[in-house]
């Protein structure tokens, strides 16, 4: 049984989530509902849930004032928003769970599912710290990315990576300094991520940051040389792709 809580200052959300809950995921329990910030703490101090869902914008303050009130924060966060692609990203970013306001069913099994696969978690006061940081920052671009591994949390300069690669449903970053870490997300959600950072997916398998790329090598099928002496094969489709970045 995964016990939650439903944390919304709007009476018909918190009613549609719960008649969704009990009609697409039968396994979960709710303990009860708060519609304000102080509502909220107390609710989740007293139910211990395994889930919170979360909005984020309340009537005397917000989710994160919430989530401020823990000196850690051991159950999973997942914020029901409608925020602004720039904050979605921002969660992205932190390694936090979101779902779109009006909440999609399919989507909301989606994530009872993932919680399934990865019942134990770690203090996430960490990523909730660096989404406020991302929030709040007047800057266009993130300096920094929270990456989740299977027994912690690792905020990342995106400066620092030189490479992803897909491993299954993971992905597995590279980092400047010889650092590995995999990670349990997929190599696809990393490429819309980082797109815009001069990161460019040249194979189905690989992402490179196009900063650290030391040679384009066109002969055995095309592969990209980097900076760490790694060879990354190149895709004749994404090749053509690769030559205009470059310039050529």
């Amino acid at each position: 049984m995964i016990r939650v809580v439903l944390i919304d200052d709007i009476k018909n959300s918190r009613v549609t989530l719960a008649d969704d809950l009990k009609t697409y995921c039968p396994e979960v329990h709710i303990l009860g509902e708060a519609d304000s910030v102080k509502s909220g703490i107390e609710l989740i101090k007293t139910a211990k849930p395994d889930i919170v869902f979360l909005d984020i914008e309340l009537t005397d303050g917000t989710g994160f004032d919430i989530l401020d009130g823990f000196d850690k924060v051991e159950f999973k966060i997942i914020f029901i928003t409608g925020l602004d692609s720039y904050g979605i990203k921002a969660i992205k970013f932190s390694a936090l769970d979101y779902l779109l306001k009006p909440v999609d069913p399919e989507e909301l099994v989606n994530a009872i599912d993932k919680y399934k696969e990865n019942e134990r978690q770690h203090d996430l006061k960490a990523n909730v710290d660096y989404l406020l940081e991302n929030i709040n920052s007047i800057k266009p671009k993130f300096k920094r990315i929270a990456l989740s591994s299977a027994s912690k949390v690792n905020m990342v300069n995106i400066d620092d990576i030189i490479r992803c690669e897909a491993q299954s449903n993971y992905t597995l970053f590279y980092l400047s300094g010889g650092e590995q870490i995999l990670v349990t997300k997929s190599l696809k959600e990393y490429e819309n991520l980082l797109e815009e950072y001069s990161f460019m997916r040249v194979h189905h398998a690989h992402l490179i940051n196009l900063n650290y790329l030391k040679e384009y090598i066109k002969t055995d099928g095309g592969y990209a040389i980097m900076t760490d002496r790694s060879n990354v094969p190149v895709s004749v489709r994404k090749r053509d792709h690769l030559l205009k970045e470059l310039g050529l």
